[in-house]
Parts: structure tokens; C-alpha cells; sequence
């Protein structure tokens, strides 16, 4: 499913002149009721499996529009201080999926490709 931008709270006063949508701050990834002095402001957690939808679900429907959704900044959203760890522990498994998709498709391309020129 891809990543639903207007739903998430961004700081207020934040560069873009976001607003915070929700009047309650609640941690993105826990879901915990935050002060809005003690959340920590970060990129949202976007998986491999909601990066390969997007990409999908844009080549399919608007192919022109790829650039301006995989570059396009996206909008910062509170964390609980407690879960930073456990944020930067799941960033790190999303890139180490992403690395090893992208090595499967290399590898679908050239094994190939090294076949024909025996």
C-alpha cells in the first residue's frame, strides 16, 4: 500500500509551511500520545514493500509522475524519544531488503546476459 502523505502530522512552522493535522501528537511508530516538546521530528519509515507499490501503483497509473514521487521530500512526523533505536534498527533492515532486491534484480539482468556470450 502506498505511503498516504496527507495523513501525516508535520511540525508546525516546519520550512513548506506545514500544519499539524492532528490535534493530538502521537508517536508514528508506537502510536503513543507525545508532548510536543519531547517528540523527535523525523522522515516517516517507508518499507520495501511500501516503495516497490508506489513505484508500481505510478508506472501503472501516471508513468510521468515517477520522478516527483520517489524525490519529492516528504513531510517529517513525531517519534517517541524511546523509540529512536528501534526506528534506526528498522530503517537499517528497509535498506538491507532494498540492497538485496536490488542486487536480485541485477542478478536477473546479467546472469542472462553472461549466458549468451558463452
Amino acid at each position: 500500500m502506498p505511503v498516504d502523505l496527507s495523513r501525516m502530522a508535520t511540525r508546525p512552522g516546519e520550512e513548506g509551511g506545514a500544519v499539524q493535522i492532528d490535534s493530538e501528537i502521537r508517536c508514528a511508530l508506537t502510536g503513543r500520545a507525545l508532548r510536543p516538546d519531547e517528540a523527535y521530528w523525523a522522515p516517516p519509515l517507508v518499507t520495501v514493500r511500501e516503495l516497490v507499490a508506489t513505484i508500481w501503483k505510478t508506472l501503472t497509473t501516471n508513468p510521468g509522475n515517477l520522478g516527483q514521487a520517489l524525490m519529492s521530500e516528504q513531510p517529517n512526523v513525531p517519534y517517541a524519544p524511546e523509540s529512536r533505536q528501534e526506528l534506526a534498527r528498522r530503517r537499517s533492515t528497509e535498506q538491507v531488503k532494498l540492497l538485496g532486491l536490488l542486487l536480485l534484480i541485477a542478478a536477473a539482468l546479467i546472469i542472462p546476459i553472461m549466458l549468451l556470450m558463452r
